[in-house]
């Protein structure tokens, strides 16, 4: 299991760079009522009385989603063309780009609907009108007139195809970088478009059961749709206060100026672990208090860039989730680690006690190696010579959390939704169940099904070519592609049922990563190819559905739809890999923590935690990890463990219905909020749930109407500030090896966090007790 899929993966799925932000329906309207004001006019749907029996039946979806249409506004202009591709663009670069780095920024398609919209209007007021080849099929002109929000929400859509990130480009990273193995740009390609692409089709096959009916009504969608109306409304600046632009300018000037501070001059701001200093001699101290070596006890961050990380932005997240997340980590982190730390389960103090490294059993880095042969297999022999491999306790655990997480959401989906899922996957099937929505959009040109089918085919047919042509590098056979696509196209629909009535989406990294790791051990880079066609090919399916959803709700052409996202995920995907590349190619020893230089950002906590599991699952196998040849085959009564753990929530809500906090416990986000740890760390963790309380608490408690106004502005201009700015130091001094050499530089000052405590033992300089 990989165990930062999920982050990456809830982060494509809500298109606002939050992870896990989970939302019941109730709650997701609370916070999307405060941030529409309901009954504002939108400056391009012409909304005039709406008929009540002419309405969504599902209520949030009628509170929220305007029922009339402009068919004439035009939607295929240069300047969503212009905006688009440059959002894609700087998007799939600046992702990428940032996730090679110690602390990870997702830079959210949020930041992009926002920052698009004065560049839309500047170009509306500034373009000529002039039309070309006037009378014929192709008259054309670059300004057709105002920026309308058709245009905004299809540039956003194209935006989300860079922000999503390439899963593929894992592969890649660890192939070069930590197996030190050949590959090449063109089989780089190949993977990354076909993984990408392959989703189109699963999408395609079941677009009349997700998108159409009225019943799926995908949840996240409808805070998108909050903001649209809300961006597009006449902006009118309050007597003594700021315009939602002019707020925006100003935060992200202020971000773009601070972050020199933490990227480059003042490093230790990512991570200030006060424990540490009050004890720098005492490797317990450490081990507590530091936040990216130990459990973070205290440890606090004045970095948007850690803040954000791995949870995406705590502006963005409904509070009920945040306080799920922060509990679950709280147990996981502060009661279960210390405890099995402390009584030595699993040879833990042999370790270190917050790592996501491999070791032997000395303690000692585990040298792959030894163990990998020429044909890059494992070495039977040669493993069982050397030595098991074993892992720090706390990623055990995290591995049994993502383990109970799985289960748990399938529970959960069943106790609170069974009967709501089953009722609307019927009502899905009925003809009768069109609402206005569906209605309007007939007034469009509808995608050819044999589109999708195509795409489908062609690019299974070129999975299989390139797993076959290039096996010496992919090591998957073509019935391992074929095994995948199937495993997808099963899980689809349901999967796609679940996320369009609940906004849970189950990963199915665990499942495949199992599944192939049985039926073909010993290969590495098999295994995580087998994984990102069957589980991402999925996702990707289900995060297009989601964009058409939009589509539908925002009444954009459907052939537009499709055009944009197939051309901005072919792009994204090649940008991706270029900046990958790139990286690869010029940053020396990137992602080597034995090699790199002290306090080198390239540190690729993502991928590290990718090529683990690959050695976990692929190379060594769930055999001998998790089964009768391995250390730790009680982990897997944790799948037991999270398909029970629901219950006795769902007991409570159903005798004590009157107490509605009781179904704000959800137990798929509490049990599964450390599953992205490691490579997200502890500080990051508490920095996210004390931005989080502040805005998403407080704030929006005590003063809703800045909330309303400002919040998600706030978080768009963060993001943006920062990148810029990251950037910038990149290229200016970075490239430059411009460096300043102080105490202030170490990322985090707690270096004894990271010693075992174990007699005898002593690694990286630690002391021996």
């Amino acid at each position: 299991m990989e165990l930062a899929d999920r982050s990456s993966e809830v982060r494509s799925r809500s298109g606002n760079g939050t992870a896990k932000d989970e939302m019941t329906p109730r709650d997701s309207q609370t916070q999307m009522n405060e941030l529409n004001g309901h009954g504002s006019k939108s400056q391009e749907l012409k909304l005039g009385n709406e008929e009540p029996d002419d309405q969504s039946p599902i209520e949030e979806v009628a509170l929220t989603v305007a029922t009339t249409d402009d068919p004439s506004i035009p939607v295929w202009t240069f300047r969503m063309w212009t905006l688009g591709m440059l959002s894609c663009v700087l998007l799939a670069f600046l992702n990428q780009f940032f996730s090679y780095r110690t602390e990870p920024l997702t830079i959210s398609a949020v930041s992009a609907q926002i920052a698009c919209l004065p560049l839309g209007r500047l170009m509306a007021a500034t373009l000529p009108t002039r039309k070309w080849f006037r009378g014929t099929p192709l008259e054309f002109t670059m300004n057709p007139g105002p920026f309308n929000m058709k245009e905004h929400v299809l540039i956003t859509i194209f935006a989300n195809a860079g922000a999503g990130g390439a899963y593929a480009i894992g592969i890649v990273t660890i192939v070069k970088a930590l197996y030190k193995k050949p590959m090449t740009f063109f089989v780089g390609l190949a993977i990354t478009v076909t993984t990408q692409m392959i989703g189109y089709g699963w999408a395609g096959l079941f677009r009349n059961f997700l998108v159409k009916p009225a019943h799926m009504w995908w949840p996240s969608n409808l805070v998108q749709v909050s903001l649209f109306r809300t961006l597009h409304e006449r902006d009118v600046r309050p007597k003594g206060g700021l315009t939602r632009s002019q707020f925006f300018v100003m935060i992200l000037g202020i971000s773009f100026c601070w972050y020199v501070m933490p990227g480059y001059l003042f490093p230790m701001l990512s991570s200030l672990s006060w424990v540490c200093w009050a004890w720098p001699k005492s490797v317990l101290a450490q081990q507590l208090g530091s936040g990216l070596r130990g459990l973070g006890l205290g440890a606090v961050a004045l970095d948007w860039s850690t803040v954000a990380s791995y949870l995406g932005s705590p502006l963005a997240t409904p509070f009920f989730a945040i306080a799920n997340i922060f509990l679950g980590f709280c147990i996981i982190t502060y009661i279960i680690t210390p405890i099995c730390y402390y009584l030595d389960v699993y040879n833990a103090k042999t370790f270190p006690i917050f790592s996501s490294r491999l070791f032997d059993g000395s303690g000692h880095r585990y040298d792959i190696n030894k163990v990998i042969d020429s044909q890059f297999s494992l070495d039977v022999d040669a493993y069982n010579n050397y030595s098991k491999l074993h892992i720090s306790t706390f990623f055990v655990f995290t591995y049994g959390v993502g383990f109970a997480a799985l289960t748990s959401t399938v529970s959960h989906v069943f106790l609170f939704h069974g009967r709501d899922i089953w009722n609307q996957m019927r009502a899905a099937l009925r003809k009768d169940q069109e609402d206005v929505h569906t209605r309007l959009m007939k007034s469009y040109p509808e995608v050819p099904q044999w589109w999708f089918h195509g795409l489908l085919v062609l690019f299974i047919i070129l999975s299989v070519a390139a797993c076959e042509v290039y096996n010496d590098q992919l090591q998957l056979p073509w019935w391992g592609v074929l095994f995948a696509c199937g495993l997808a196209m099963f899980f689809t629909l349901p999967i796609g049922v679940i996320a369009a009535t609940t906004n849970q989406v189950p990963g199915l990294n665990i499942i495949t990563e199992y599944l192939i790791g049985y039926a073909y051990p010993g290969k590495p880079v098999a295994n995580v190819c087998f994984k990102t066609y069957g589980y991402i090919s999925m996702t990707q399916a289900v995060s297009f559905l989601s964009d058409f959803k939009l589509g539908h709700y925002m009444k954009i052409p459907p052939r537009s739809m499709f055009v944009v996202q197939l051309f901005g995920t072919v792009v994204a995907a090649v940008v991706n890999l270029g900046t990958a590349w790139w990286l690869l190619t010029t940053v020396e020893n990137i992602c080597d923590l034995e090699l790199l230089p002290e306090n080198s950002p390239w540190t690729c906590p993502s991928d590290r935690v990718f090529f683990d599991a690959s050695v976990i699952w692929g190379l060594i196998g769930p055999q001998r990890i998790f089964g009768n040849l391995g250390l730790y085959g009680k982990i897997n009564w944790f799948f037991l463990f999270g398909a029970l753990a629901p219950v006795p929530v769902w007991l409570a809500a159903w005798k004590w219905p009157e107490k509605a906090w009781i179904r704000y416990i959800n137990m798929p986000i509490l049990i599964g909020a450390t599953g992205i740890m490691p490579p997200a760390t502890p500080v990051n963790f508490t920095s996210w749930f004390v931005v989080g309380f502040i805005f998403n608490y407080v704030i929006f408690k005590h003063r809703k109407g800045w909330w309303k106004r400002y919040n998600y502005v706030m978080s768009a201009a963060l993001d943006a500030g920062l990148a810029f700015m990251g950037v910038l130091l990149y290229f200016a001094l970075q490239l430059e090896d411009k460096s300043i050499n102080w105490w202030g530089v170490n990322l985090d000052n707690c270096p004894l966090a990271a010693c075992p405590t174990a007699s005898g033992v002593v690694v990286n300089g630690c002391p021996v007790p």
